[in-house]
């Protein structure tokens, strides 16, 4: 995987403008500077914690005993779940009822940027090949620098675009998601079966 493609993986799997009507939701209630503020804590706040699952993931699957195709396969199941509510969002919305008052770290941070699918799938960049972290931790960079400039447009872009098109390129992400699932399942499991005794 290069870094071009990683950096595209994660930024799908970020999904800042299925999150636009939900970061503006959120931050409704506050005045304009505190909205830039409260957004700006919790993009470095979801940034250190998939910095710490990439860098801390291999470390962690090796004290809890677990073998990397076991994270892949997990990763691949909870991308499809999240891609899927993407494509067929529940009436409650994608991260289900959210908390009034001013956001701390959940819902923004964790999960709707940092959540566990792209907890998941640095983990399982940064186990898979660790002679690459400064590979894998330029993608990231790239992949937050991108949500955190369309998350603060978001106010604009919602105006452009309207809630039409940000549901529908919602759904074409959730679409991109399910196949990317699906590959990194069938990887694990290829894996698993591989080095599996018969």
């Amino acid at each position: 995987m290069t870094v071009a493609s990683a950096a595209l993986l994660l930024f799908i799997i970020l999904d800042p403008l299925g999150n636009i009507p939900v970061f503006l939701s959120l931050l409704r209630g506050l005045p304009p500077k505190r909205q830039r503020i409260v957004l700006a804590r919790e993009l470095l706040i979801a940034l250190a914690v998939l910095m710490m699952f990439l860098w801390g993931g291999k470390y962690a699957l090796e004290l809890m005993h677990l073998r990397q195709e076991s994270v892949s396969i997990a990763g691949g199941i909870v991308l499809f779940l999240i891609g899927i509510r993407m494509i067929f969002p529940p009436p409650e919305g994608l991260m289900g009822e959210l908390p009034d008052g001013e956001p701390f770290i959940v819902p923004m941070a964790i999960p709707l940027v940092a959540g566990p699918s792209g907890m998941a799938a640095v983990m399982l960049m940064g186990s898979n090949d660790p002679s690459r972290l400064g590979d894998w931790s330029l993608a990231l960079m790239i992949a937050w620098g991108a949500t955190a400039a369309i998350l603060f447009s978001a106010t604009l872009l919602y105006k452009l675009l309207g809630r039409r098109a940000l549901i529908a390129i919602e759904r074409l992400m959730g679409m991109l998601l399910v196949a990317i699932s699906v590959q990194m399942f069938l990887d694990g499991l290829g894996t698993y079966l591989q080095i599996s005794p018969p």
